[in-house]
């Protein structure tokens, strides 16, 4: 296998862990954002859930960096191509994610119900548009997406942003992320808090749970009748990052689905994240909220991992050029820009899983609604 293949399969690797941490850690957050207004009853509560995640939302941020920066640098085309057709779709994901810090911060600037619960109502649309969007993306990309190149290399869009917001699927992709989200950040809530925001939150992260596995199955389901795309002629994974010629692209109903009928065993990976979530909801009802947290990293496993398997070796397949298609092997940088990327990545993933663990260890314990409210430098 050349050396060139090799690293291009180590990032695409690399960029579903990336996509994993950011699900499980930044829909954490949003989660409780989400929640805030349904769990939190009055004005001490909701300042509790707040102080829950205060000392590590903005550290969670990293994965949402770290994931368009290893797209920027590792996938360029991908980058290139995908930031552009989803442009309308990008600004309203980057404005709603800039509302949750200036939430943060505006919040408890005035002694005003209004002015709290306006800015509450701010926490839940920071907390969903973001993880809707989220799911809604790689429902899109499941689907194909209209765009094609010219000669020049140009891109150009044959799609209204409205058609990958509102279509069914990506619908059921984005409801699907967001009751995961629900979920983790429940389980959050229930690590750090007492009655009744434990109990409230209990009951949250349980529905979300069970719906996220019901809307997975049923998107699963989905994929059957689906129209996938394959290779169908020869292609050389070392190829240059050129998506205007190298490759031949069919579209086929149920191509999705390829890989596990000729390798069974992939089938692991949708039923990991099932288990895992139905698994996490019996464990939050078991008044286990650790293992229940830890569900829910075994479900974005399980769902990310069913993507990438069903979807490899594409990235973002076009609907209306399928030749043009973006992969693993076509979509990237250079082989040295990626050894020098996964040098840093060797060194650096290490030390943000080390400190992201040190701040969780430091910050342990449950946060009491009467501390938060005589502290004067809480949220």
């Amino acid at each position: 296998m050349d050396y060139y293949e090799v690293v291009k399969l180590i990032w695409g690797a690399l960029l579903c862990v990336l996509f994993i941490g950011l699900g499980l850690m930044v829909g954490m957050d949003m989660g409780v954002g989400t929640l805030l207004r349904l769990v939190g009853r009055n004005d001490g509560e909701r300042r509790t859930m707040l102080n829950i995640i205060g000392p590590h939302w903005d550290g969670n941020q990293v994965w949402f960096v770290l994931g368009g920066g290893a797209i920027f640098a590792a996938f360029p085309t991908l980058y290139a191509t995908s930031f552009s057709v989803f442009y309308v779709v990008m600004i309203m994901l980057l404005f709603s994610m800039i509302l949750r810090p200036v939430a943060f911060e505006y919040r408890s600037k005035a002694d005003s119900r209004r002015w709290k619960a306006s800015w509450d109502w701010v926490f839940l649309i920071s907390g969903f548009v973001p993880m809707f969007i989220y799911g809604a993306a790689f429902g899109n990309v499941m689907q194909g997406v209209g765009y094609h190149y010219d000669w020049l290399g140009q891109y150009y869009q044959d799609e209204t942003f409205l058609s990958y917001l509102l279509n069914p699927f990506a619908i059921l992709c984005g409801l699907m992320a967001v009751s995961l989200s629900v979920y983790q950040g429940g389980a959050m809530l229930m690590l750090r808090s007492e009655e009744p925001i434990y109990g409230r939150a209990r009951r949250y992260a349980m529905g979300g749970g069970v719906i996220a596995a019901l809307l997975f199955v049923v998107g699963g389901f989905r994929i059957f009748s689906m129209s996938g795309y394959v290779l169908t002629g020869t292609v050389d994974p070392a190829m240059a990052a050129n998506p205007m010629h190298g490759q031949e692209v069919a579209r086929v109903t149920g191509a999705w689905l390829a890989h596990y009928y000729d390798y069974p065993l992939l089938w692991l990976f949708p039923a990991f994240g099932v288990i895992s979530m139905l698994a996490g909801v019996l464990s939050l009802k078991a008044n286990a909220p650790v293992v229940g947290w830890w569900g829910g990293l075994g479900a974005w496993i399980g769902t990310i991992g069913s993507v990438a398997v069903s979807m490899f070796p594409f990235l973002m397949p076009s609907s209306t050029m399928p030749d043009e298609s973006l992969t693993v092997w076509n979509a990237t940088g250079s082989a040295y820009g990626l050894t020098c990327m996964l040098i840093v990545v060797l060194i650096f993933m290490p030390i943000i899983l080390s400190y992201t663990s040190w701040c969780y260890y430091v910050m342990r314990g449950k946060v009491r609604v009467e501390d938060v409210v005589q502290d004067p430098h809480s949220y």
